[in-house]
């Protein structure tokens, strides 16, 4: 079929996940002309965990919080981890996460979008326009394979972790040892589920962790993640390694005894951590959420620091449409915005990544913490403070450990 040249936006954002469509709406609230597009139509699944954790303070401010509640999800209120030894510990949060499918949260994010943007479904982005150095628009085809092309002053890549904005701007890296590889699916009927998110690490998947995350009428969220580059060295594959800790290991083995695994929910993906800066911006496009690789490398939870990442593209975005400059130079402030925003998080992130591959470490502080209150209490501060969780790098902090 032919090329069907369209009208021309400020803003193209390709991808309507949290993050792009996050970045649509505060868009088209500062009254930009903006065209969200997504290859997917809505409500659409995503493999993820469904945790909705971290700094919700975007989340908010579109009033997601108050439309999750309404809608089915669970609300959690601590984490418990395991160690390789099968020692549990429970650390209280200070304020409320929540859990909602990707299912049900992503088209909240996407119905918020709609009123401040003009909306394209079931269409596949497959090539970007490049013109003088320049993002200039996008092409791609219909679910009819009618061929379409859409020009903007600023182009927005919200497409994922093998988003095709980052791979035809050069941006793409998913450098295995800044990358995790996941698998997900749903369970109903496990036992012993409380009103918090469980992250255990196994002896035999450390330096990877297995968790379980609770849902709406007891559902529950259950997955491996694990670095790439540690994965690469396994011999195993990782259904067949989660099957067999739900088999065997004594913490889960009778919790999932009446459990049911639901048909059809288990899948892989891709998470590119931000325990490495990745080059998010260039002439005419900048990229934000999983494209620009900001999921945190300890939790492998992403939608809030993509929510964030949008809210900042968008203020950038109507920066440069305000000054006429789309240039590299100029939007690299919104990139630069985006570290002093999340970086001292995702660094600590990766800090705690790093000490939970050591299993004396872990078993450890989970040990202590399990029979210790004040211990507990002093992870739990950290669990709510990104400057206290810093502590959890110093060497000091284990030797007091030790004598705890």
């Amino acid at each position: 079929m032919g090329n069907d040249i369209q009208k021309v936006y400020d803003v193209i954002v390709v991808g309507a996940g949290p993050a792009g469509s996050t970045t649509a709406a505060f868009l088209g609230m500062a009254g930009h002309k903006v065209l969200l597009i997504d290859k997917y139509k809505f409500p659409r699944d995503k493999a993820c965990g469904d945790a909705i954790s971290g700094s919700l303070r975007t989340h908010e401010i579109l009033g997601l919080t108050e439309l999750v509640k309404k809608g089915p999800h669970a609300e959690v209120h601590r984490v418990i981890f395991s160690s390789p030894k099968g020692d549990v510990v429970d650390i209280p949060f200070q304020s409320t996460g929540y859990v909602c499918r990707r299912h049900v949260y992503d088209n909240l994010v996407f119905e918020e979008a709609k009123k401040h943007a003009e909306t394209i479904e079931d269409f596949a982005v497959t090539e970007i326009i490049k013109e003088d150095g320049y993002i200039r628009g996008i092409k791609g085809k219909d679910n009819e394979g009618a061929e379409k092309e859409f020009r903007a002053k600023i182009v927005i890549g919200a497409d994922g972790a093998l988003s095709t904005v980052a791979k035809q701007t050069g941006c793409l890296d998913l450098d295995p040892e800044h990358t995790l590889t996941a698998i997900r699916c749903y369970y109903t009927g496990v036992s012993g589920m409380k009103d918090g998110i469980e992250l255990h690490f196994v002896d035999e998947i450390i330096p990877g962790y297995f968790w379980i995350f609770p849902l709406e009428n007891g559902l529950a969220n259950v997955g491996l993640g694990m670095v790439v580059k540690d994965f690469q060295k396994k011999k195993w594959k990782m259904t067949d390694k989660m099957f067999e800790i739900i088999a065997n290991n004594p913490l889960f083995k009778d919790r999932f005894k009446e459990a049911k695994l639901q048909e059809g929910t288990m899948k892989a993906w891709t998470l590119p951590v931000g325990s490495k800066r990745r080059k998010a911006h260039g002439n005419g496009f900048v990229l934000v959420g999983d494209a620009a690789g900001l999921i945190d490398a300890f939790t492998g939870e992403g939608i809030s620091n993509a929510m964030t990442s949008g809210r900042l593209a968008a203020e950038w975005a109507d920066k440069a449409m305000k000054a006429n400059d789309f240039s590299e130079s100029f939007l690299k402030q919104y990139e630069d915005a985006v570290w002093e925003d999340l970086g001292s998080k995702l660094k600590t992130s990766y800090n705690l990544q790093k000490l939970g591959r050591q299993k004396f470490l872990v078993n450890l502080v989970v040990g202590k913490a399990s029979k210790s209150r004040q211990v507990n209490d002093t992870l739990r501060t950290m669990m709510d403070n990104v400057e206290h969780r810093k502590m959890l790098a110093n060497p000091l902090f284990y030797l007091k450990l030790l004598f705890a």
